[in-house]
């Protein structure tokens, strides 16, 4: 059995795994590593990717960064989270204040650090990244469409790092992360109408706040359409291989997303949709494994 002492470190443990959201970070390592392996560096040999250290230290440095970013969120929404995710947020509350700010600090020196093994570009990429998280947290956040987009953005930088590591500048490319920053943007704005109610309280000009919850759902229609069209060009455009799956899955679900969308009025109905969402991204992750790699190659010979 524990002793209280162990209890008590566990339960901080937990803590400050909730708050940096461990869970997340681990889907962001392995869709970066997939990333690498499937679409950005395909025609390279599979041990060339998985044991480069300078990937693995961008990887981490990304990680450490997000993880960083996470804490400094949760720094500035303390009093929203109290209303919006109450029993997330009294786990949270086990670490103080100090102690996250502490273990932020020591993250964004060790991201900069790792970074520095790769290059002075690699530091100055991830010294912005640090930055951008931090004003986005303190200020962008609280506005209407600019934090919506800048947390799309922040959202995909990790893999923008890996990106310009391997110069691939290929169009299918591009039309993946068309989709990805998309579905994010879905996401956040979903968010939002989720955390209403904390927002209006904690006077955030969120979208779903300065503009009401029927003007929201007109702006995730669009984008839920604009979502079709890098859809359409990854499945008649180009050549994936058994990936074609997960898009006509993601139409799918798509479609059933509109449909519980303009039905949706309370939290429950729109952590539905989130779910929706979040489920479209995860499930996008490992879908990359189904990506034939040969018949990519078999093209650009």
């Amino acid at each position: 059995m524990f002793s209280r002492r162990q209890k008590h470190i566990l339960l901080k443990f937990f803590s400050l795994f909730s708050v940096i959201r461990g869970y997340n970070i681990l889907i962001i390592i392995i869709a970066q590593y997939l990333t690498a392996i499937y679409i950005l560096a395909y025609d390279k040999p599979l041990k060339e990717v998985v044991f480069d250290v300078n990937l693995f230290m961008l990887v981490l440095a990304s990680s450490v960064t997000i993880a960083g970013g996470y804490i400094i969120n949760s720094f500035y929404d303390s009093e929203k989270d109290l209303i919006n995710r109450p029993y997330k947020s009294q786990l949270d509350r086990l670490v103080s204040q100090n102690t996250k700010l502490s273990f932020y600090f020591v993250l964004n020196f060790s991201a900069v650090v790792m970074a520095s093994y790769v290059s002075f570009r690699a530091v100055i990429f991830f010294s912005a990244y640090i930055f951008a998280i931090w004003f986005y947290s303190h200020k962008l956040k609280k506005l209407p469409f600019i934090g919506n987009l800048t947390s799309a953005v922040l959202a995909i930088t990790p893999f923008f790092a890996i990106f310009i590591y391997y110069k691939n500048f290929e169009t299918v490319i591009f039309v993946h992360a068309t989709f990805l920053f998309l579905i994010i943007s879905m996401r956040e704005l979903t968010k939002d109408l989720e955390n209403i109610k904390g927002d209006l309280v904690q006077s955030y000009h969120t979208i779903p706040v300065v503009y009401g919850e029927r003007a929201s759902k007109f702006m995730l229609t669009i984008l839920t359409l604009l979502t079709l069209i890098p859809s359409y060009l990854v499945l008649y455009k180009f050549e994936i291989g058994d990936m074609n799956w997960f898009f006509y899955i993601c139409i799918f679900l798509l479609i059933v997303f509109l449909m519980l969308l303009w039905r949706s009025k309370t939290k429950t109905h729109y952590l539905i949709l989130h779910n929706i969402l979040k489920f479209i991204i995860v499930s996008g992750v490992f879908s990359i494994v189904l990506i034939d790699v040969d018949l990519m190659l078999s093209n650009i010979l």
